[in-house]
């Protein structure tokens, strides 16, 4: 009978729950930590296919691996010291804190940086113009 065969299974002390539970959570992140890390190996690849072809150069397996190694170090440290600061949010200025022991990363950051913050300037001046265009219209419209 099946029910006498779970009757003689031992009970599961809380301990050995908790030690079950433990070990299954360490797997679990594992899984996730090692599925993470081959997406940014395989998104630097990409990346390294972008940079070789607009600059007719090749990357080799190791200088891709050895980049996307680095980038998910420098990934987690960044993760470490956010939690430790108990932010949630990452913001370009904590990026270019991490990057200020290299230089050229660090300048190449803060070009990045402006571009891209001259660009959502330009974007909200369009988007204002815009908007008064529109009230003016309908003002001349009534």
């Amino acid at each position: 009978m099946v029910v006498a065969q779970y009757s003689k299974l031992p009970a599961i002390t809380p301990q050995h729950f908790k030690s079950l539970l433990k070990t299954f959570m360490i797997d679990f992140i594992m899984l996730f930590l090692y599925r993470l890390k081959a997406a940014v190996h395989y998104t630097v690849g990409r990346l390294c296919q972008r940079v070789a072809e607009e600059h007719r150069r090749e990357f080799s397996r190791q200088a891709v691996a050895a980049i996307a190694e680095t980038t998910f170090r420098e990934c987690a440290q960044l993760i470490v010291s956010f939690r430790h600061a108990k932010r949630t949010t990452v913001s370009a200025e904590d990026v270019k804190l991490l990057a200020r022991r290299s230089t050229a990363l660090s300048r190449h950051i803060q070009n990045k940086s402006e571009e891209l913050a001259q660009e959502q300037k330009d974007t909200r001046k369009k988007n204002t113009g815009k908007r008064k265009s529109r009230d003016t219209e309908e003002e001349s419209k009534e």
